[in-house]
């Protein structure tokens, strides 16, 4: 039986997990813009010091050794259907049986005013240094004067990522930069804004209610039912009017399928990939979309959620599926198997949601801690980032503090 051709579009985690998972089975042809995988869970560290760069850059090769899998560098600029080729800006042309688009998202700035041209988003490593350096350059820049000039922060957006940014910008206030130059660390204040009633709406109401009590302990004004209307520069605007101040602001409030996809002449829908239940593209049987590209939507017509066991499991099902079609088999339906949230607030402060299980605090710290180190790629990675955070746990530093944005 002939082994069929595989391109997947994207090393992320849905990507990675596909062309392992189909590497004794298929000819898989691996591509990304990239020639690293961004371990996007603990982007937040470095983007406060908590972590260096490369500790959470994984080389894409690396992860294929050993493995009969080829890897190019370069984006997809178009399909070509009726020969069933994708071509990059490269030049360069794949041919493919199955085609699975893997893309991952990018910042949704849900056409709000402003929020393109100045708030900084959360999407790659180029983004987390853009951040550090603003927060550490106005850090500086407070340290000029010794009069009563404040700095604002401002988060938006309430999920996992609005909160564990917010909270690690709190404790980098808090910690080093206090012992830095106290004046200046006693004018910085952060908020996190979130427009529906609570933060963290899709974990239990009790976990959302301790989070951000533990945020407010670190000094984090947490405000609620109010929508960004447009953002200005050093302002924002809400829907009901009010105005606040904000030097920095962060956009963490939704993400939504890469735009590469709108260039490659496959339905959208609600900016994701329209694609059946098996995660097969609409009226395209042999192209497949996963993670935050699919359009899949669960029993109850919700789009799966934008997080990395979403992207695995699909991984690991169209991988199935590909295998089975090419016995001569067909396809079946996606089924999503939730294995719980979590977000970490700060230093022994953190929420978990398992089904019924809930855990916060110092139980829920470690699990997270533990969690990230095994998903985190490559020896290198782990012996780093362990590195950093026992040094940060131990001191209460936070040696990453430089400004390398190249502004």
């Amino acid at each position: 039986m002939r082994r069929p051709s595989v391109v997947i579009l994207g090393a992320g985690f849905g990507g990675l997990t596909a062309a392992r998972a189909l590497a004794r089975k298929a000819d898989v042809t691996l591509i990304d813009r990239h020639n690293y995988q961004t371990f996007l869970p603990l982007l937040y560290q470095v983007s406060t010091a908590g972590l260096a760069a490369d500790h959470i850059a994984h080389p894409i090769r690396a992860s294929l050794r050993g493995l009969p899998i080829k890897f190019s560098m370069g984006t997809p600029i178009a399909i070509n259907h009726s020969q069933k080729t994708v071509l990059l800006d490269s030049g360069e042309e794949f041919s493919f049986d199955h085609l699975i688009v893997a893309l991952g998202s990018a910042t949704s700035d849900f056409g709000i005013p402003g929020v393109k041209e100045h708030t900084l988003g959360m999407k790659s490593i180029q983004e987390a240094l853009l951040i550090r350096g603003e927060i550490m350059r106005r850090f500086e820049d407070l340290c000029r004067f010794n009069d009563d000039t404040r700095l604002g922060i401002s988060v938006v957006g309430g999920g996992p990522t609005g909160v564990e940014m917010a909270g690690a910008i709190a404790e980098l206030i808090r910690g080093p930069l206090l012992r830095d130059q106290k004046h200046a660390a006693s004018h910085m204040d952060i908020r996190i804004i979130e427009a529906g009633p609570r933060l963290l709406p899709s974990f239990a109401t009790s976990l959302s209610e301790r989070t951000a009590r533990d945020l407010r302990k670190l000094g984090v004004e947490v405000i609620v039912n109010k929508s960004v209307q447009s953002v200005a520069p050093r302002l924002i605007t809400f829907t009901n009017g009010d105005v606040i101040g904000s030097e920095i602001t962060i956009w963490a409030a939704g993400v939504q399928g890469e735009p590469t996809i709108e260039r490659l002449n496959l339905p959208i829908s609600r900016k994701r990939i329209d694609c059946n239940p098996t995660l097969q593209v609409k009226s395209y049987d042999n192209i497949w979309a996963i993670g935050d590209n699919a359009g899949a939507v669960d029993d109850t017509g919700n789009l799966y959620p934008m997080v990395a066991p979403v992207a695995m499991q699909q991984a690991r099902h169209v991988a199935k599926q590909i295998a089975a079609i090419s016995a001569g088999g067909s396809a079946v339906a996606f089924r999503y198997r939730d294995k719980g949230s979590m977000a970490t607030i700060g230093r022994h402060k953190a929420v978990v949601q398992v089904g019924a299980l809930k855990m916060a605090g110092i139980p829920a710290w470690y699990a997270w801690l533990w969690l990230h180190l095994i998903y985190l790629l490559g020896g290198r990675n782990k012996i780093g980032t362990m590195a950093d955070w026992t040094w940060n746990y131990l001191t209460y530093d936070r040696g990453n503090r430089h400004i390398m944005d190249g502004n």
